[in-house]
């Protein structure tokens, strides 16, 4: 049986209500911070004001680091597209 939860995620200023099973909550969790630190550098660093372009910016990057090289890789580069497409099928849930 998967149990699963209520869960809010913050993003870009936004609140994301989405449920989930609690095994993917670190994940989530996680990846929803990653994308918030990246969007802080980003405006720390450049004068962009538009949220959209500084998501498009972070999921530019985060793609980018992703690149896989070896073995080790691939499986990290899986579970980013797995923690990413979550995250994306959760919001698409909400709206």
């Amino acid at each position: 049986m998967m149990d699963k939860i209520a869960l809010k995620v913050i993003i870009a200023g936004r609140t994301y209500p989405l449920t989930i099973k609690t095994e993917e909550e670190e994940a989530i969790r996680k990846a929803a911070d990653r994308i918030n630190s990246n969007i802080k550098k980003l405006q720390g660093s450049y004068a962009v004001k538009d949220m959209q372009d500084l998501l498009a910016m972070t999921a530019l990057q985060i793609a980018l680091q992703a690149k896989p090289d070896a073995g080790q890789q691939d499986q990290e580069l899986h579970q980013v597209n797995q923690d990413i497409k979550s995250i994306i099928d959760k919001i698409d849930e909400v709206l």
